[in-house]
């Protein structure tokens, strides 16, 4: 999937890594940018297209899908983040909100947009996941939830497109320098760093990539040996 000449459409792409990713886009050639943001108007970025976009309304994705028919790269980005474990007052509340938004919006758009990707050649869905899909702490317990169950969105779609020759690549990254992240005191990724590797991974056909490295640590250690006790029958 080459961004040159490419046809982009991108969620939540006002701000944060959603901008990033419109910047880089054009700065590598694509033809035309489709910036998708619950508030058009907040869309400043000169040669992008700005879209009436809230994930979470299906009429609105499916108006998106109609306008915007010759999109060749879908980018899933569109998200929210609320801190709290499954224990917590208003748990459930959270868990939904931040579902409908990360599990369901990908979802949404993916099924919206998979026809217009078939007709324009296959071209690619990115979905931007987290660290959080595969870990997870109080603090973030619902918020990693909805971003590990987008991870199986993620490896699911990439079967079911595959025979309309649709790339689909889950993008996994810790902490990043925006607005979502400013009350968290730990180190952060420049988002422009990211986009740029992450896209450098598409343009390369990779099915997945880690943003950067706490995200490649995990994902090593994931296939360490995990601490289980084994009971073997008498």
């Amino acid at each position: 999937m080459k961004l040159d000449n490419a046809i982009v459409f991108i969620t939540g792409a006002n701000r944060g890594i959603g901008l990033a990713f419109a910047r880089e886009a054009l700065a590598r050639g694509a033809r035309k940018v489709y910036a998708g943001a619950r508030n058009p108007a907040s869309v400043k970025l000169a040669g992008v297209e700005p879209i009436q976009l809230d994930v979470t309304n299906p009429a609105e994705v499916d108006a998106a899908a109609a306008r915007c028919g010759d999109v060749t790269l879908l980018i899933n980005n569109a998200g929210i983040a609320n801190f709290g474990g499954f224990l917590a007052d208003g748990s459930e509340e959270s868990a939904r909100a931040q579902l409908e938004t990360n599990f369901f919006g990908p979802l949404r758009l993916s099924k919206a947009f998979a026809p217009v990707l078939a007709a324009n050649g296959g071209g690619a869905i990115l979905n931007v996941l987290s660290i959080a899909s595969w870990i997870n702490r109080p603090a973030l317990g619902t918020y990693g939830a909805s971003k590990s169950a987008a991870w199986g969105l993620t490896n699911s779609l990439r079967h079911e497109l595959r025979a309309q020759k649709t790339q689909v690549t889950g993008m996994h990254v810790a902490f990043v320098d925006t607005d979502m992240t400013t009350a968290i005191d730990m180190p952060k990724s420049s988002p422009d760093v990211v986009v740029r590797h992450v896209l450098d991974a598409v343009e390369a056909g990779a099915e997945e990539v880690l943003a950067d490295e706490r995200t490649r640590q995990v994902k090593q250690g994931l296939s360490a040996e995990p601490g289980v006790y084994l009971v073997t029958p008498a």
